[in-house]
């Protein structure tokens, strides 16, 4: 198949925040197999709150949902904020909207890597429970892997490299199902498409 198509979305309005550099680390692990890859993080969440029937044209989003649209797999990641995503998340997954009557509606057909960096496993695992129950909803396939990384606890040496191998090997996991199943999705589909010519 053609190289699948990545989009990773989250972290939050600081471009190195853990969440952030995760997805970072996400992203290039899939350029590394192969996938293209586009990162809307930091700055690039900037958007007024979500509001129906309002243009997208001249907002951070219209290149956000774009690229959605176009996308063969998706990670997103958030830091855990009081037991859930952050509102910068929460609201381009608003705009989300703007899919309803797409072909193929929101995350539908696609598999969703879900990461989320908290002060706090309890706060982690609420949050990621979150982010997953969205990407249902979104009519995605969150992956089988979650991954939840504890910022109460050093993450980082100084060359920006996890510190736990862990860490590292999970998000490696995770980002793997993204990609396989955007391949496997696009053999069936290419299998439906030969059948329906005979």
């Amino acid at each position: 198949m053609a190289a699948p198509f990545i989009v990773g979305i989250g972290g939050t309005l600081r471009a190195q925040s853990s969440s952030a550099r995760a997805l970072n680390y996400c992203l290039d692990r899939a350029k590394s197999r192969g996938a293209r890859v586009s990162l809307y993080t930091g700055e690039d969440l900037k958007a007024p709150l979500y509001e129906p029937g309002m243009a997208l044209d001249g907002t951070n989003m219209a290149p956000v949902i774009e690229a959605l649209r176009t996308a063969d797999g998706v990670i997103l990641a958030s830091p855990g904020y009081h037991g859930s995503i952050s509102g910068a998340l929460k609201n381009v997954l608003d705009y989300t909207e703007e899919m309803a009557k797409d072909a193929r509606p929101y995350f539908d057909g696609r598999a969703v890597g879900c990461v989320v960096s908290a002060a706090g496993w309890q706060g982690g695992a609420s949050t990621l429970a979150a982010l997953r129950a969205i990407v249902h909803a979104l009519r995605g396939w969150p992956t089988p892997l979650g991954v939840v990384l504890n910022s109460a606890e050093p993450l980082f040496d100084a060359e920006g490299r996890f510190l736990s191998t862990d860490i590292a090997r999970n998000l490696d996991v995770m980002t793997d199902q993204v990609i396989e199943f955007a391949q496997n999705q696009s053999a069936r589909c290419k299998r439906a498409a030969m059948s329906a010519k005979v």
